[in-house]
């Protein structure tokens, strides 16, 4: 696996920019997504439902453990969600820009 989607979720526009912009500027992301979405979720054994942000984080692989790092510095979530999913193919054009991106 070369490349990879992060997902992370933000309480606020705030927080998420504040994400999706260092990510960007050290080169870690080539692109990040933001969307508002509502998320529903047990948390301290009731159900809560509550507006976020949903950030798709488009990277090489390589660089997951540093875009957790900067999630973990950024966020003020107790536990955020920082999963990675695989890109098992995709448009050429578009995961070399993606590795030209992040490439340091």
């Amino acid at each position: 696996m070369k490349y990879m989607i992060v997902i992370t979720t933000a309480g606020s526009r705030k927080t998420a920019q504040a994400i999706s912009e260092a990510l960007v500027k050290k080169r870690l992301a080539a692109c990040v997504q933001t969307s508002r979405i509502q998320s529903t979720y047990l948390w301290k054994g009731k159900v809560a439902r509550e507006g976020e942000f949903l950030l798709l984080i488009k990277s090489r692989a390589s660089n997951f453990r540093k875009i957790e790092k900067e999630i973990m510095l950024l966020h003020d979530y107790d536990i955020p969600e920082i999963i990675q999913i695989p890109i098992s193919d995709g448009s050429s054009s578009y995961l070399r820009w993606i590795g030209a991106s992040t490439k340091r």
